[in-house]
């Protein structure tokens, strides 16, 4: 069995576009926060936001159940560019080890990608799993 990990009880709504045809996203706080932290690396790089993508949530959530599920860190078939990580404690540490590799800077960076989904789940043996996802 694996739990989608929540710092806190709260869920917090998202907006994903300004546009006639906003949707409303459900994001738990360390999904929130992969979000808050990868902005905040484009940011010091003057690259455009990122926005949550709810397809992409979807895909990067399947993902990392699956890869907490059968404890197995691969990466997705799926057509994205996508970030994975295991055994990170915290959003801060994961997003800090991404920025550390090279190949997943540069998904982070990538000033072509606009959209974004992330997830994070934890085995019961307290292993997390990360998943983070882009697209033009």
């Amino acid at each position: 069995m694996i739990a989608k990990i929540a710092i806190c009880t709260t869920v917090m709504l998202l907006s994903l576009a300004p546009d006639a045809e906003q949707q409303k996203l459900d994001l738990l706080q360390i999904e929130q926060n992969i979000v808050n932290y990868t902005n905040a690396e484009r940011a010091k790089y003057g690259r455009p936001m990122l926005k949550v993508d709810t397809k992409l949530m979807k895909s990067a959530r399947r993902h990392a159940a699956w890869m907490t599920n059968n404890r197995n860190m691969v990466h997705t078939s799926s057509p994205v560019a996508e970030n994975i990580a295991m055994g990170q404690p915290n959003s801060v540490a994961v997003v800090r080890a991404w920025m550390n590799s090279s190949g997943h800077r540069a998904n982070i960076l990538n000033s072509g990608y606009r959209r974004i989904g992330v997830a994070a789940y934890r085995t019961p043996g307290g292993r997390i799993y990360w998943c983070q996802q882009f697209l033009r």
